[in-house]
């Protein structure tokens, strides 16, 4: 006697399991990859809203996925004992698998600035708030975008009050005959400038000197001290060439 086969209803099948709740967690999450994304997109960084919206939605459906592995060890196979699916598993793997991404945007410059920490803890963030939602932790996730958009659009300003400390190096080209080293660093005496140290190189045949001094002075008065630290040097005799690098 052969089986009578069973009909599958495939629109049903394909869609089984997506509900309401499980669509208001990707679409909270998709606002929240959009708003964060906007923020970073805006000050032209390298990762901004179509990097941000797809690692949001990325983790969200991950901790989704996770979850229901979860809850149907429980449903399909109530024989299994004590033992089920890890559902935090694999969103640690997701939150891991964000290194390589978050490395991605940080450069270190040459004058030894480091930029894209902000934007790589943000995606590190995103990832997160993807698995708050996916989760089904709602209050958790708004809170979450929330306080990280105060974080992005609020500190800046408080930042820009704080009197952070500045790095430059000053190239100065001499003739070694009439100027020295001394009286380069003494001429940067009137201003609030300290000398970190200094790279020095000399060209004996042609009487000529470089040498880099390595400045650090409050960011406040960083375009002044630029213009105002070129001048002073420049009016030091035996100066041929000077150039600042922030």
């Amino acid at each position: 006697m052969s089986e009578t086969p069973v009909a599958i209803d495939f629109p049903g099948y394909f869609f089984e399991g997506i509900t309401l709740e499980i669509l208001l967690r990707v679409a909270l999450a998709a606002g929240a990859g959009t708003l964060l994304g906007i923020e970073r997109e805006k000050h032209g960084r390298a990762a901004g809203l179509r990097t941000t919206l797809m690692v949001t939605l990325a983790s969200c459906v991950a901790m989704i996925l996770s979850d229901a592995f979860y809850e149907e060890s429980f449903a399909k196979q109530p024989n299994m004992g004590s033992w089920h699916p890890d559902p935090a598993r694999l969103a640690a793997g997701v939150l891991a698998g964000m290194g390589f991404l978050g490395a991605g945007v940080i450069i270190r410059q040459s004058n030894h600035m480091v930029r894209g920490v902000t934007t790589a803890a943000t995606i590190w963030f995103v990832t997160i708030i993807g698995i708050a939602f996916g989760a089904g932790a709602i209050g958790i996730g708004l809170l979450a975008t929330v306080s990280s958009l105060m974080i992005l659009s609020a500190i800046p300003y408080v930042e820009s009050k704080i009197p952070i400390d500045w790095y430059s190096d000053l190239t100065v080209t001499y003739t070694s005959s009439v100027c020295s080293l001394d009286r380069l660093v003494d001429s940067l005496a009137p201003l609030s400038v300290q000398v970190k140290g200094t790279d020095l190189e000399q060209d004996l045949e042609n009487d000529r000197s470089e040498v880099v001094v390595h400045l650090r002075y409050k960011r406040a008065a960083a375009v002044d001290f630029t213009r105002t630290i070129i001048g002073l040097v420049s009016e030091v005799p035996g100066v041929l060439k000077v150039s600042i690098k922030s």
